[in-house]
C-alpha cells in the first residue's frame, strides 16, 4: 500500500522532533524530502541519509516495499 506524505512525516517526525520536514509528490510512491536537522551537524551526506532511512523503518526497503522512491535533501540548519 501506497504510503501518503503525512505518513512519512509522522515516522520522520519520531526521530526528529525538531526538524524542518517538506514531503512532496502526490503518487504515494516516488516521493522527496527535505530534512533539515541540528543532529545532521558534522555527519557527511550518506551518514544523514542513513539517519533519515532508519527512521523510515523499513518502509522503503521492507517486505510491504511501501515507498519504492525517496528523493531526498537532508542538511544541519543554517
Amino acid at each position: 500500500m501506497p504510503m501518503q506524505a503525512h505518513e512519512i512525516e509522522q515516522l520522520l517526525r519520531e526521530t526528529f522532533p525538531d526538524a524542518t520536514i517538506e514531503i512532496a509528490g502526490d503518487d504515494g510512491v516516488h516521493m522527496s524530502a527535505m530534512v533539515i536537522d541540528e543532529s545532521f551537524r558534522g555527519k557527511n551526506r550518506v551518514q544523514q541519509q542513513r539517519a533519515v532511512y532508519a527512521a523510515l523503518k523499513g518502509k522503503m526497503d521492507g517486505p510491504d516495499g511501501a515507498l519504492h522512491a525517496l528523493a531526498l535533501t537532508t542538511k544541519a540548519p543554517d
